[in-house]
């Protein structure tokens, strides 16, 4: 019986490390993904994907948007 707790907790243990690699990983490219999945609904939705200044910041604007931005 005392293997099998032993065993038990190591599974704990090693689910615990995936978990927190994940979430790590996840926090750490999260800007970069959430510009990916803008990127992807910019182009669905017919408008321009326009960069932010910091990952995680970009946006979608039309295209009048978009050229009075230019103007500027």
């Amino acid at each position: 019986m005392g293997k099998r707790g032993q065993a038990l907790v190591e599974y704990v243990l090693i689910i615990a490390l995936i978990s927190v690699l994940t979430i790590s990983i996840v926090s750490y490219f999260g800007g970069y993904l959430k510009d990916a999945i803008t990127k992807s609904s910019c182009s669905i939705a017919d408008k321009i994907y326009v960069e932010g200044e910091k990952p995680g910041e970009a946006t979608c604007v039309s295209k009048e948007e978009y050229e009075s931005m230019q103007k500027e």
